[in-house]
């Protein structure tokens, strides 16, 4: 094995000169409890709709498998926490709340190409000191466990609501991986420190954690405001509260926010419009205003439908009688979903 401390410590600070608060490292094998973890998390079927997650999951449990060739995981996270608390918007019963994380410019873009810019350095530096590199990189997309690679390599640990804390930067930050055949020195594994601690589970809405370090899918928030297809089950509509597309009140809780890192980038700072849309301006968007006012945005993906349809719920949750007039003009929606939401809401505020 080569010595490539000297190497390391260079990609530590340019990763820290391009805006990651952390870069730890781990070996692609280094999570063997993976593969047990996820096939229990996929017989209880905690996935809900994401069928993609058992499809790929010998890669998702391997890391290995996905890259043979392999021999380091660089492991990142940057900062996105916010300016403002989004437990502020959430409960204004007239406007909808997104969450931080969607707030401005789609963060894969923005991880993706500040990773590629890295990886791009290390193949370079790498050459200079006589040593050949491949590498690649990936952010949430792939079928990588980042999360546990993220606490083999030290970054963090998965708190009681599954995402990865840190006592440096709390829990508001995106992680990213940089693959490479290069076997780089790997940090040690961070312990978890939730100790008994449970703000996170008592904060969610939808009760979608059947046990500390356990998350249902099926009731959580995001997943239903943004993977779920068709009409939500009756009996979490009103949970939904105003949260239109994501949940942050996990996240918020976590007591380890008090060592948040403020954001780097600019872009990842709320777009005015973003941060307390109003429903009734919502609902009304077609197909084309939709794509116009979130282009560039991760709420694109979900499309006009799933959005109105979230944005409904939301009305149906405002106890605004106004408000009922917005719902009733969709309850005739081409869209057999928004229909059904709109005629929901309608209801629940006659």
């Amino acid at each position: 094995m080569t010595d490539h401390s000297s190497l390391k410590d260079q990609l530590v600070a340019q990763a820290l000169a391009e805006g990651f608060v952390s870069c730890r490292i781990c070996r692609p094998w280094d999570v063997p409890e993976v593969p047990d973890r996820l096939q229990a998390f996929l017989d209880a079927g905690y996935h809900g709709q994401m069928a993609w997650m058992e499809e790929r999951s010998h890669w998702r449990g391997d890391p290995a498998q996905l890259w043979p060739e392999a021999r380091s995981v660089i492991m990142l996270a940057e900062s996105y926490t916010p300016d403002v608390d989004p437990m502020e918007i959430v409960g204004q019963s007239d406007r909808g709340a997104i969450s931080v994380y969607a707030q401005n410019k789609d963060y894969h873009d923005l991880v993706k190409k500040r990773l590629k810019r890295l990886a791009r350095w290390l193949i370079a530096e790498a050459q200079k000191q006589g040593h050949e590199a491949e590498v690649k990189v990936f952010v949430d997309t792939a079928p990588v466990p980042e999360k546990p690679l993220g606490q083999a390599a030290g970054l963090g640990w998965q708190g009681k609501h599954t995402n990865l804390v840190s006592r440096d930067w709390g829990n508001w930050a995106f992680i990213g991986s940089v693959f490479t055949t290069l076997d780089l020195p790997a940090d040690p594994a961070e312990r978890d420190h939730c100790g008994s601690c449970r703000s996170c589970i008592a904060a969610c809405p939808t009760d979608a954690f059947p046990a500390p370090y356990q998350l249902d899918a099926r009731r959580c928030i995001s997943y239903l405001t943004i993977e779920h297809k068709g009409p939500i089950d009756e009996d979490l509509r009103s949970k939904l509260g105003n949260r239109i597309y994501g949940c942050d009140d996990c996240l918020a809780a976590c007591p380890w926010n008090k060592f948040a890192v403020a954001a780097s980038d600019i872009r990842y700072e709320a777009r005015p419009e973003f941060t307390a849309p109003k429903l009734a301006e919502l609902a009304t968007l077609d197909d084309a205003a939709f794509r116009a006012l979130f282009s560039g945005s991760p709420i694109k993906r979900i499309g006009r439908d799933r959005f109105v349809r979230n944005v409904l719920y939301a009305i149906g949750n405002s106890a605004q009688p106004e408000l009922r007039a917005v719902a009733q003009s969709l309850t005739t929606d081409p869209d057999p979903t928004v229909a059904d939401a709109a005629r929901w809401a309608a209801a629940q505020l006659a």
